[in-house]
């Protein structure tokens, strides 16, 4: 008897040792996926996509070590439905994220599939939801918009306020999620950065960063809203009318004339902006210090995006919300040593709903088949499907509303853009390889009757392919309502 008890006692102490250099290996050959998201960074104030307005070092790491993708685009430009389509993979007419409405977190969600997965996963910032972040062991997120200073944080349901700025500290944040994980799964981490969302506020370090430089202009500063239809005359956003006392932070010189007003205005802006992207690229930095010291960095994704677009004084506008290129397109650069090529760029048209099947495919984990997006995972690998997409479609929901965008639809192919102002009745159509900054609809040219058919056929097949049938049109979601909600 005695023998028998040793060997069984033999035989667990070798089944755990054997568990738990399973549990290791299964976390080891399964990447960590380290998520960093901004608000309304646009791709046009990164370096690494060309900029003209500042540098980016520590983003560029992430584009220069991986790979950079030029054509990354969101299906509806507004903060609270990005980030459900990003969750979710769906877009905002199947999650029912349409505006600013409460996100339902009783539904699928990437996160809840990590975690289900074997993932320790985490989220860390802006959340901007509404509801509580489900699917996470770990959340510590800003109430709505949250401050730049001295932000309030709720941590797992308890309110701290925390002393400092705010993108410090979610980095702060992340990093301590990071070291605190359980060393027998792989990680997942949502690191959602406040910043460069309106008002601006730049912390003290970079307070004082441009003063002795102009900021040049875009090339579309002085649109004057001809040959397009009214919905852009319309739109309460702009630079030289709209920006108000909270945005400028001081008053402006007497006796400007009007030019020299808006010129004024478009520092006072652009210079904020920038200043508070140059706090985040300083702490992107930190963290993959932070990896590569821990040795975590050749097994760890890590990806640097937005939840939209911008305009930076493009078309005279701040704020997103148009299908136009600039508000369109999001920046998506990844790294993952060894499986990710440096230094290569795509040209693959993906979008936000393509990141939560992404993150599943690498995991190891199945797709459920309601996920409209798509793993972008075999462009990031170089093999390009000869099925993808080369069409997307967009949905715009909210007008009446701060800053006045009506609402529209649309599909925006490799060349071509149709867009349709539903509220309106109008319709625009760009070349965008004749006309990148979108100056002038050729909707009505007869040299383009057969490219306007193509498109609204392939408008309508996407709808279809999509579930898109105007559910929300006549009877929208209940939104939000409040300071928090307009933003």
């Amino acid at each position: 008897m005695a023998g028998s008890s040793e060997a069984f006692i033999q035989m667990k102490i070798f089944l755990s040792l054997f568990l738990a250099l399973g549990l290791s290996a299964a976390a080891a050959d399964r990447p960590n996926i380290l998520f960093i998201m901004a608000d309304d960074h646009a791709a046009h104030a990164i370096s690494a996509y060309g900029s003209k307005i500042n540098q980016t070092p520590n983003l560029d790491r992430i584009g220069n070590e991986g790979m950079r993708f030029e054509n990354c685009f969101v299906v509806n430009s507004i903060c609270t439905p990005s980030r459900a389509a990003i969750l979710t993979g769906k877009y905002s007419h199947i999650n029912g994220v349409t505006v600013f409405n409460r996100f339902d977190g009783r539904q699928p969600t990437v996160a809840k599939m990590l975690q289900k997965g074997g993932y320790h996963t985490g989220m860390i910032g802006k959340w901007h939801l509404t509801s509580n972040p489900t699917g996470f062991d770990y959340w510590n997120v800003l109430p709505g918009q949250g401050q730049y200073h001295n932000p309030n944080l709720i941590e797992m349901g308890k309110t701290n306020k925390i002393k400092g700025y705010a993108t410090d500290i979610i980095t702060d944040l992340g990093i301590k999620f990071i070291q605190d994980r359980p060393k027998d799964k792989p990680f997942f981490l949502m690191l959602h950065h406040k910043a460069p969302h309106r008002p601006w506020e730049p912390d003290d370090k970079h307070a004082h960063m441009y003063d002795d430089v102009d900021i040049p202009e875009p090339a579309t500063f002085n649109d004057d809203y001809s040959h397009r239809a009214s919905a852009a005359k319309v739109a309460t956003m702009r630079i030289d009318v709209d920006l108000n006392k909270k945005d400028l932070k001081q008053e402006p010189p007497p006796g400007l004339s009007a030019e020299a007003l808006k010129k004024w205005k478009y520092q006072r802006y652009i210079k904020d902006y920038l200043r508070c992207i140059a706090s985040i690229d300083d702490n992107v930095g930190r963290v993959l210090d932070f990896l590569k010291k821990e040795g975590l960095d050749k097994n760890t994704i890590v990806i640097y995006t937005s939840d939209q677009g911008f305009f930076l004084g493009d078309h005279d506008w701040f704020d997103k919300r148009f299908m136009y290129e600039e508000s369109l397109r999001m920046p998506f650069m990844v790294r993952y040593p060894g499986k990710i090529k440096p230094h290569t760029v795509s040209d693959g048209m993906i979008l936000n709903v393509d990141f939560a099947p992404t993150f599943l495919e690498y995991a190891g984990l199945p797709v459920p088949p309601e996920i409209q997006g798509h793993s972008i995972k075999p462009l990031l690998e170089g093999k390009k499907p000869k099925d993808w997409r080369t069409s997307m479609y967009y949905r715009y929901y909210c007008h009446p509303s701060e800053h006045t965008v009506n609402k529209h639809y649309g599909v925006r192919t490799e060349r071509y853009k149709l867009i349709f102002y539903h509220d309106l009745n109008e319709w625009e159509l760009f070349d965008l390889k004749k006309d990148p900054h979108e100056l002038n609809s050729v909707y009505a040219d007869p040299k383009f009757a057969d490219v306007l058919a193509d498109l609204k056929k392939e408008l309508e097949r996407l709808r279809k392919e999509l579930g898109d049938h105007d559910q929300w049109v006549d009877k929208p979601p209940k939104s939000v309502t409040g300071p928090d909600a307009g933003q």
